[in-house]
């Protein structure tokens, strides 16, 4: 009860980050995409004008349903924009759209963090499904199969716990890839006309805050790990 009650409040200050990082994005994003941008550049024209200038011809733009359900999908070789995005000409929604297009750029130029994020896509998507139940089967086992030749349980458990670090992991790349993202759709905005210097500030006020529920999401999931963990552990130290 006092491990639980401890975990409770270590993940506290966690969840109130991550719920006021989701209301920064939001706010945020609705301030900006009430300025329109001076070159009248939507979200849809800012992304195809950044790609056609880097001989990028091979990747398609639509529109998705939601607000800031914008995403970059290398396999089918989509951008996707939302419709707050797609066809707006705010500064909000050029530096949004920019962003995906910066994901792009990794992907046509090798950037390696971005790499080794689409290698931990597939298998991250497993390990965070598996890992409770996972676990759960290894402690039982260790429970009814005590005095077992081998211990099944405690394989089981450490399996549990390394699929779901693999989260925490691939949240972890995940940061460098996204700031990297931001970096380099402000430099191609102003690059290409589409922002002018001092419209930049405003983009990057609504690309860092969008940043932060990366950092939240993160946070939330270390201290959920190492919960696992430590409870992993110490029923391990019973047991032995």
């Amino acid at each position: 009860m006092y491990y639980y009650l401890l975990f409770l409040l270590i993940l506290l200050p966690f969840l109130a980050f991550s719920a006021w990082a989701s209301a920064k994005v939001s706010s945020t994003y609705s301030t900006y995409d009430k300025v329109r941008n001076r070159s009248c550049m939507t979200g849809y024209d800012t992304a195809t004008r950044l790609m056609r200038n880097r001989g990028v011809t091979d990747i398609t733009v639509n529109r998705v349903d939601g607000k800031l359900t914008d995403h970059y999908n290398p396999i089918k070789k989509q951008v996707n924009l939302s419709m707050s995005t797609y066809g707006s000409a705010s500064v909000a929604s050029v530096a949004v759209a920019a962003h995906e297009i910066g994901h792009v750029m990794q992907k046509e130029k090798g950037y390696f963090p971005y790499k080794v994020r689409r290698v931990l896509v597939p298998i991250t998507n497993i390990g965070s499904r598996l890992a409770l139940p996972v676990m759960i089967i290894g402690v039982l086992l260790d429970i009814f199969w005590y005095t077992a030749p081998q211990p099944y349980g405690q394989w089981l458990v450490y399996a549990g716990i390394a699929m779901y670090g693999l989260s925490s992991l691939f949240m972890l790349v995940t940061l460098p890839v996204e700031y990297n993202a931001s970096r380099r759709a402000k430099k191609m905005l102003v690059e290409d006309g589409i922002l002018s210097p001092d419209e930049v500030p405003a983009a990057s006020k609504v690309l860092s805050a969008a940043a932060l529920t990366y950092v939240a999401a993160l946070c939330v999931s270390l201290v959920y790990f190492l919960r696992f963990l430590l409870i992993a552990l110490s029923f391990i130290r019973r047991r032995d």
